[in-house]
């Protein structure tokens, strides 16, 4: 029982709400009229609900309002009656309401502030203006303080506060030194959304004491400056780094309140260091796109136009590489009161009904309020025609004492909305807007459509009559239009004459006579034809017309659809152009053109210029174009059509072309009908009902086709049924309540007849449900409403017009709208299948979940950071799309050695369903990129200084770098290639012991566990003079070896002996042996063991004249030897004199002067613990011995590490140990006991006892003299200390 009465309700409110619509007048805006008619106020013009005025100005307190008659104005203040005649400093603008408070001659601001409201009034009620709170701007001074220095440590966080004045409104706050320059601001120093100025963590730069806040009153046009704050930062070494900790806003969690519509703006400031990156996002939920904004480093969240969907949970984090910090904000939006409907003015006759509604929205909910003329409507005076129903006021037979204006106020905690909305009952009789006796002219065939705009209350009814007695006009001849216009849809010359309009209601009667004038339509009956002219002739176009005697034609000639040429050559006749001694840009298409005041027509034709033939020939031509057509066989649906053919100008007819124009629908336009054969001239025609007909004939020959010829007379087919339906019935949703059915309407001649309209039924599929039908006019489209979200619907569109329907149409399936997909996919799996290439997985989700047509899953990836540098960046994500109900994709182009994370989406035709949480997934480690640059400095005669940069991507970590390098001669070729293994933490090297003026390649890349990458290469070149070059002092910036090796191998060879000599830097206390064999020979190699550490060994028992090879290596380092190196000892030869060398008594000496020298080189090692070179030298005979053969230095150079603050010392004077200068003199700090280089005797060399005889030297210098090559090899003993 209570059901039925909902619905008889909800039916009684619908009736009633179309009986408004229907009654409801509408006043036309004729400005005649509406100075006429009585009106109640409304008002036009206010101020603002909360104005601030500038209190060194006058107050202007807007009202404005319309009505008939003109309104009369009052103000109240703070509730009560305003009496601006009490006061001298207020005026009211004359004819309006607007106040104008005088300040600017001793008024004073402060003693206006209140609340005001406007009334505008007339006879027919009272409009009363918002409640505008009239408020002066304030911009008081800083209070004073006293500002204490700030002293701060490197690293720590700080704040500086600003603490502005509360002004009115509030000030807008900058911070600028006592430059006026706007303080730089970045991700570790910034201002909050307070005005304080944060530091994330403090620098020695954020020295200074002109920090200044300044606080802008727009308002006023007043800044205010705070004293200016002094912050020191003091340095302690280390900076302790520190996780974020957030500045603000403090503890774990806080609310926020905003209003509907208002802009939304969160915080979070972080102290930490390194400075902290801030991210955001909403739990449970997204970000709204396009509405989300990052602000201040994104340390500001700002969202705009704000609803309550954005309610929630908001967490800010600040992370740096030692942690992260997090706060969650509690949004909760609430809403100022918003329009649902507002109310609107009613124009009633008396006895009708109508209904004012005002519905309004908010949160909390708004209560609604009504007020008649500004009075509360339960103390305003009573009417019997109206009845209040919360949001509605419900009008039952009106009367004129009902007219008022009624007041809605919506209002909650926020605020408040007024609106004004009169109820106008008019009694007038008919009015008839149209001017008497206005001349209207169109042509033959064409519509005509005569005004009779009108106006009465109640609503009159409209009558047409032709000539002052005829009878009232009806039928399918005439179309009449709601607003009075009579229409004539195919005007005929019968048609001329005198209209008379009537209107009349209850209240009286009026009438109103037009004037219809149908005219001859302008016609071309000899068009311009196609000419082919000679080269300098005169060729002329000929336009003749035919038009309505009481029309002035106007011919206009074009050329290619532009003005003629301004030549004297073209000659416009009054029904001809001529063109004298055509030329070749004469050629192109001429167009004559006929306009009227009410019709326009052209014609063209194409002018081809030809030079002139030689002997005379024959011309071919366009045929002529078909004459003297006519109609004959008029049934309902077919005709015969007969013409005579033109000339063939030489060349056959092969067929004609058959148009025709609809002179109902769409006159003017030609239409393709059909086409014969050349040798027939008349055709049966198909016709459709409903349509003026006219025909025309194109002959077509070899040439071209021919001029249209002058059509037929014109046939009107009868009405009838229309034959087709529309097609491309389609059913799509536009949103997820609806359902939008849309075809392609009908031709004009394809609806058989007049008042052509559509029934569109539906009902849904599968469902046992009876078909929805309406009828609509001729639209394409209609709007179902109130559907399920996508579900499947049988559509049908069926035309019909004022005789019938069409046959009964096919059914289409269409879907209403989709939704948005309601749940992710699951179970997302990501199985990395390289470093650059990973493959997730998926679960499809349920199709009843996808809510629409489903397109495919998108996946959104994205990097995190890069495992090898523990940083994070900016993130950019990527997204693909898979189509269809795939279940699994590929990601390409993954970075090496990174953390990134994924989720995964569904799409259908709404949009994105929301993402499945996000999977974290790794790449493992690649080859890196090559390092990012080679330097090479510092040349010396043996040494180059390498630096190099960290790879740009190493993809992984680097384990180790890889140098190779080899010298260059002058012929470009490449020596033997020597690799080092330098350890990944290295930055840069020193080459030494490299041959001076020699250009060197060097090879460069860095590996991980993976591999090596791709190389960068340099090539550079050791100095050739050593001139104002200080060597560096032995052992000075050195750094020791990372890893053991044997380096310098440098042989000096004899007859039948050889000593070999060597560099070792490793552990100590390790034992040699010597490997050595017949350079080029297969045989295994023989091994001599070192006494103790020694770093040299003599090599005996060699073949004369023999190649030999050699190395060096450590007993119990496996794999740990040195290069190889090549000697040759020298040959066999007869002495021809005594050698004193192989003399006992000399070999016994040298022995022992041998161990003297070796015992006493040992003390003074012990004693100094310092290198250094011990004279031992005597001059040799003046004769050199000739089986001592020169021997050349082998340079086997390896790198050293060093580091980059050592090189300072490189320009240090030379200390004790330091190498003897290449000079050969000593210095006096050098020290006393050192061996000073031999003379310039032959090279060194060995007795066969092993002792010294010749002189070592780190370098290769020709003998000027002699021009012989000098090789020198360090001492036993300094060799320790040798290597820089």
């Amino acid at each position: 029982m209570m059901r039925k009465k909902s619905i008889s309700a909800s039916k009684a409110s619908l009736v009633l709400f179309l009986c408004q619509m229907i009654s409801a007048l509408e006043v036309p805006l004729d400005s005649k009229l509406l100075e006429e008619l009585s009106q109640p106020p409304t008002i036009t013009q206010q101020s603002p609900k909360d104005y601030i005025v500038d209190p060194r100005e006058n107050i202007v307190i807007q009202c404005e309002a319309k009505g008939k008659p003109p309104p009369s104005f009052s103000w109240t203040r703070n509730g009560t009656h305003f009496d601006i005649d009490k006061d001298a400093q207020v005026t009211m603008k004359p004819n309006s309401g607007t106040l104008v408070i005088n300040i600017m001659n001793g008024g004073k601001a402060e003693a206006y502030e209140g609340v005001y409201q406007c009334t505008a009034r007339n006879e027919r009620g009272a409009a009363i203006s918002n409640n505008i709170v009239i408020r002066p701007s304030r911009s008081p001074l800083w209070t004073k303080e006293k500002l204490e220095p700030n002293q701060v440590r490197e690293g720590d966080s700080l704040v500086l506060h600003c603490r502005p004045p509360v002004g009115l409104p509030p000030p807008i706050i900058f911070w600028m030194d006592n430059a006026f320059q706007r303080l730089p601001q970045s991700e570790r120093v910034s201002q909050g959304l307070n005005g304080d100025l944060y530091f994330s963590n403090v620098q020695p730069e954020d020295t200074r004491e002109d920090y200044i806040c300044y606080a802008r009153f727009n308002h006023t046009q007043t800044i205010q400056q705070k004293q200016p704050i002094s912050v020191k930062v003091f340095s302690t070494k280390p900076v302790t780094e520190r996780q974020p900790v957030l500045l603000t806003p403090t503890g774990s969690t806080s609310t926020k309140v905003e209003l509907r519509g208002n802009v939304l703006l969160l915080e979070c400031i972080a102290a930490g260091l390194p400075t902290p990156v801030i991210r955001w996002i909403k739990e449970g939920g997204e970000l709204p796109a396009n509405r989300t904004f990052f602000e201040n480093f994104k340390k500001t969240l700002k969202i705009i136009d704000v609803s309550e969907a954005d309610s929630g949970n908001y967490k800010c984090i600040a992370r740096n590489i030692l942690g992260s910090a997090h706060h969650v904000i509690s949004v909760t939006v609430k809403a100022a009161p918003y329009w649902i409907t507002a109310p609107r003015n009613l124009v009633l006759s008396p006895g009708e009904d109508g209904t004012l509604i005002c519905r309004a929205n908010g949160n909390p909910k708004p209560n609604i309020s009504w007020l008649a003329n500004g009075v509360p409507i339960a103390i305003a005076p009573e009417d019997p025609s109206r009845k209040v129903d919360g949001d509605t006021i419900i009008f039952s037979h009106v009367q004129e004492r009902s007219s008022a204006v009624y007041q809605c106020n919506a209002s909650n905690e926020y605020g408040y909305l007024l609106a004004n909305a009169f109820v106008n009952v008019l009694a007038e009789p008919p009015r008839i807007l149209t001017s008497a006796n206005k001349l209207y002219q169109v042509i033959s065939d064409s519509p005509a459509l005569l005004d009779c705009a009108y106006f009465g209350s109640p609503k009159p009814e409209i009558e047409w009559f032709k000539g002052v007695k005829g009878s009232i006009l009806r039928g399918n001849e005439y179309i009449f239009h709601d607003n009075g216009t009579l229409e004539i849809p195919v005007a005929q010359k019968d048609s001329t004459g005198t209209y008379t309009c009537v209107a009349r209601n209850e209240l009286g009667k009026i009438q109103n006579e037009v004037q219809l004038e149908v005219k001859d339509p302008t016609m071309i009956i000899k068009q311009p034809e196609y000419k082919v002219v000679q080269r300098y002739g005169q060729v002329s176009f000929e336009c003749i017309i035919k038009h309505d005697s009481t029309l002035l034609p106007a011919v206009i000639w074009l050329k290619d659809n532009d003005e003629l040429p301004d030549d004297e050559r073209f000659l416009v006749g009054k029904d001809n152009l001529t063109i004298m001694n055509v030329t070749d840009r004469d050629d192109g298409t001429y167009t004559c053109i006929v306009n009227t005041t009410l019709d326009s027509v052209s014609a063209s034709a194409v002018l081809t210029v030809v030079a002139a033939p030689p002997t005379p020939a024959i011309i071919y031509a366009r045929p002529n174009p078909p004459f003297d057509l006519e109609l004959t066989g008029q049934l309902e649906r077919s005709v015969e059509l007969s013409w005579i053919p033109g000339d063939e100008n030489n060349s056959p007819i092969t067929n004609f072309v058959i148009e025709y124009e609809d002179g109902l629908h769409e006159p003017g336009v030609w239409h393709y009908q059909t086409e014969v054969p050349g040798t027939q001239t008349t055709v049966q025609l198909k016709l459709s009902p409903y349509v003026n007909y006219s025909f025309r004939v194109i002959a077509v020959n070899e040439i071209g086709r021919s001029q249209p010829s002058e059509p037929s007379e014109q046939y009107l087919t009868k009405s009838a049924n229309p034959d087709e339906n529309p097609s491309n019935v389609q059913g799509i949703g536009s949103e997820p309540d609806n359902l939008v059915i849309t075809w392609e309407s009908l031709k004009g001649f394809q609806s058989n007849g007049p008042g052509l309209q559509y029934k569109v039924s539906w009902r849904q599929k599968d469902v046992d449900d009876e078909w929805t039908s309406v009828i609509v006019a001729n639209v394409s489209k209609y709007i179902v409403s109130g559907t399920p979200t996508f579900v499947p619907y049988e559509i049908k569109v069926q035309a019909l017009n004022d005789l019938g329907y069409a046959p009964e149409p096919s059914e289409v399936i269409g879907h209403s709208g989709e939704d948005l997909p309601m749940v992710a996919p699951g179970n997302v799996q990501v199985h990395v299948v390289n470093s650059t290439l990973a493959k997730v997985h998926w679960d499809p989700v349920p199709l009843k979940t996808v809510r629409g047509h489903l397109q495919g899953y998108k996946v959104y990836y994205w990097k995190v950071q890069s495992l090898s540098r523990r940083s994070r960046r900016h993130v950019e994500k990527k997204i693909l799309t898979f189509r269809g109900n795939k279940t699994f994709g590929m990601l390409p182009g993954l970075e090496p050695y990174s953390s990134y994370k994924l989720n995964v989406r569904v799409v259908n035709g709404k949009g994105e369903g929301p993402a499945s949480p996000d999977k974290v997934f790794k790449t493992p480690e690649g080859v890196p990129s090559s390092p990012s640059f080679l330097k090479i400095t510092n040349p010396t005669l043996d040494s180059l200084t390498l630096e190099w940069g960290s790879p740009t991507h190493p993809n992984g970590v680097l384990t180790s770098y890889i140098l190779k390098f080899q010298p260059i001669n002058n012929t470009h070729e490449l020596g033997p290639l020597v690799e080092i293994r330098i350890p990944a933490n290295e930055s840069s090297l020193i080459l030494k012991n490299l041959n001076y003026s020699t250009r060197y390649k060097f090879y460069f890349n860095a590996q991980t566990s993976v591999g090596s990458g791709s190389q960068i290469t340099e090539e550079a070149v050791t100095i050739m003079d050593e001139a104002g070059i200080l060597r560096p002092a032995v052992g000075a910036g050195k750094v020791q070896p990372l890893y053991p090796r044997i380096r310098n191998v440098t042989t000096a060879a004899a007859e039948t002996y050889a000593n070999i000599s060597w560099e070792y830097e490793g552990p100590d206390h390790a034992n040699f042996y010597v490997e050595y064999g017949v350079a080029g020979s297969k045989e295994d190699w023989k091994k001599e063991i070192v006494n103790g550490s020694r770093s040299f060994f003599v090599l005996k028992g060699l073949t004369p004249g023999t190649a030999y090879k050699v190395r060096v290596g450590a007993e119990g380092l496996s794999g740990f030897r040195s290069s190889e190196d090549v000697f040759e000892t020298g040959p066999a030869m007869a002495s021809r004199q005594v050698d004193i060398a192989t003399q006992g008594w000399f070999i016994g000496l040298m022995c022992a002067v041998a161990l003297l020298i070796l015992i006493l080189l040992i003390v003074c090692f012990i004693r100094r613990n310092k290198g250094g070179k011990y004279p031992v030298k005597e001059k040799e005979d003046a004769h050199a011995d000739p089986e001592i053969q020169p021997m050349k230095e082998d340079d086997g150079t390896f790198g050293e590490y060093r580091s980059l603050e050592s090189d300072a010392e490189d320009h240090k004077p030379l200390k004790k140990g330091s190498r003897t200068p290449s000079d050969r003199t000593v210095k006096k700090e050098d020290s006393d006991d050192s061996l000073v280089d031999y003379g310039e005797g032959v090279n060194g060399q060995f007795n066969e006892d092993g002792s010294f005889i010749g002189q070592y030297s780190g370098k290769k210098e020709k003998e000027p003299a002699e021009g012989n090559e000098s090789s020198e090899a360090p001492s036993p003993v300094n060799a320790m200390n040798s290597f820089v």
